[in-house]
């Protein structure tokens, strides 16, 4: 049966520090926190779908040491399944991680260690549990190569593809063609079509440019105004939901892109499946950290149900 999200990306240990600001070149300043936590952009996402309900394996490569241990445990208290290539040359990955203490907004360095050395061959390991699955979905926190080859291997098995284009870089007409969904942000949509997304007619512009370039469908994330979804036969806002004081922004992408995958593999409407997902990013945007932040189902609900009691 298909009923496995499967999921392709990157581990890294996020070292968070919050200040004022971010120093300048040569300068030293003093902080107002630090937090270790579990990251990265596959991670997340995959900790993010099994909290909302998804059956969830997640491949990637880890080092020998003390970050892989975090890993572990991590996706061990989520209800992930781990899929993973132990690499003995190489370290886990790692993220240093500016948080502007008056917004919470980012900044972010990725170091992805062993999981920047996955290959081709490593995918072809797994192709079984990728064509089986019911929606695949990958970032481009590992190799083009092997992101690119691991979605040939999900739509040729008939699972839905979802392709998180971060960070972003320049994708060719074949690579956006194997994608169902494509689910920038707005710097990231920018960056694919030159179109600068500042409000909902410049996103839906974008959009339009990635379908023309050869998704089937675009999700534009818009930060604290939600998402737009966007295809050739229908294009819905769906707004952010303010559930509590934001405390951290970091990761509400990942919480977004792994409940949608949930409600996708659930058999949602795309439309239906993308408020799921706002409304997990809203939540997690009220919390501090990454992958520790994301919503458990329960609280997806309750929130979504709240919603409809309250609409007219």
């Amino acid at each position: 049966m298909r009923d496995e999200i499967v999921i392709l990306g990157i581990f890294v240990a996020d070292t968070a520090y919050r200040a004022e600001r971010m120093p300048v070149l040569g300068e030293s300043i003093l902080g107002q926190g630090f937090k270790l936590g579990p990251g990265g952009k596959g991670s997340n996402q995959a900790i993010s779908a099994a909290r909302a309900g998804g059956k969830v394996r997640f491949i990637s490569r880890l080092g020998a040491d003390t970050f892989a241990d975090m890993a572990r445990a991590t996706w061990a208290d989520a209800g992930v399944t781990p899929d993973v290539t132990v690499d003995e040359n190489s370290h886990t990955g790692a993220a240093f991680i500016f948080l502007e203490d008056a917004s919470g907004d980012n900044a972010i360095i990725v170091a992805a260690g062993a999981a920047g050395r996955m290959t081709p061959a490593e995918i072809d390991a797994r192709a079984d549990s990728i064509a089986a699955a019911r929606v695949f979905l990958t970032q481009l926190e590992t190799p083009i190569d092997v992101a690119r080859h691991a979605l040939k291997l999900a739509r040729a098995g008939g699972a839905t593809t979802i392709l998180n284009p971060a960070p972003a870089a320049a994708l060719d007409r074949d690579m956006m063609a194997l994608c169902d969904f494509v689910t920038p942000n707005e710097t990231e949509a920018e960056a694919l079509t030159g179109i600068a997304v500042t409000d909902l007619d410049s996103a839906r512009h974008a959009a339009a440019v990635l379908l023309e370039q050869g998704a089937r469908a675009a999700i534009i994330t818009l930060g604290a105004q939600g998402v737009l979804y966007h295809d050739r036969g229908r294009s819905v806002h769906v707004p952010a939901r303010r559930l509590g004081p934001v405390v951290e922004t970091t990761g509400a992408g990942d919480a977004f892109n792994g409940a949608f995958a949930t409600a996708l593999a659930e058999g949602a409407d795309p439309v239906d499946a993308a408020r799921f997902g706002c409304v997990a990013a809203s939540i997690s945007v009220t919390r501090a950290g990454a992958g520790e932040a994301m919503a458990q189902r329960a609280e997806i609900e309750a929130a979504l149900s709240e919603e409809e009691r309250d609409q007219p």
